[in-house]
């Protein structure tokens, strides 16, 4: 079966990354060349809680939902996957199983190594290692960073936060506007912040009146990141 080529936009998130984009042009070259890619519908299932990990893979277009089930058999999102970052390579070195659910978001484009493939390159690319090392150093310091906003700033200050770094990933500029261009429901962005979608909702309503965010069906507008910096640095 032919495999698709990237497009020209998809191999541009992909090696501009800033993970990808660091690595020694042979290892890059490698990575490529064991790739197979994978276009999936919205809501395509990747991988399923529990499932041995099968793939390490880099998201070129669109973005992969990460989310699990609660207790009372509710699906929770805990991140989007954006394009230009690799995910998957913990479950294939551990060897446990995959700890949660993920689906394309969006129409996604995946860059697929096989797990044979990736430990392929370990053996034959050292740089790799150091470079997956402290790409999980990075992942750690964030969810420290993630746990300490959890505790210690209210949800104003933490949906400001999380409006700007979407914004950083998936912004449309036009004009002075930046459209954010993942479909986020105000459910998803609740879970995002554990939340409850009512409180969520109240506080882009007061985002809204202060002229920071405009609230579309499924879109949101950032007005102003001056206004969403101030309130996402609330005051001691």
């Amino acid at each position: 079966m032919h495999t698709p080529a990237l497009t020209a936009d998809e191999r541009h998130h992909i090696e501009s990354g800033g993970w990808f984009a660091k690595l020694s042009q042979p290892l890059r070259d490698a990575i490529l060349s064991r790739s197979i890619v994978r276009r999936l519908a919205d809501g395509a299932l990747l991988s399923s809680r529990g499932e041995p990990a099968e793939w390490w893979c880099g998201v070129a277009k669109g973005a992969v939902r990460v989310s699990s089930v609660s207790l009372s058999g509710k699906q929770v999102t805990l991140t989007y996957v954006e394009p230009g970052v690799w995910f998957g390579d913990m479950a294939l070195f551990d060897g446990m199983p995959r700890t949660h659910d993920s689906n394309a978001h969006g129409e996604t484009t995946l860059l697929a190594v096989r797990k044979a493939d990736f430990k392929d390159l370990l053996a034959h690319h050292p740089e790799l290692y150091d470079a997956l090392l402290r790409l999980n150093c990075r992942r750690l310091r964030l969810m420290y960073d993630l746990v300490q906003d959890l505790n210690t700033m209210p949800l104003a200050a933490r949906l400001a936060k999380q409006l700007l770094l979407l914004a950083r990933s998936y912004g449309i500029h036009e004009g002075e506007e930046i459209r954010i261009g993942l479909q986020l429901a105000q459910e998803d962005l609740a879970q995002l912040l554990g939340a409850s979608r009512q409180r969520v909702n109240q506080e882009l309503k007061s985002f809204e009146r202060d002229g920071a965010v405009r609230i579309e069906p499924t879109r949101l507008v950032v007005l102003s990141k001056e206004k969403l910096l101030a309130l996402s640095e609330p005051h001691h």
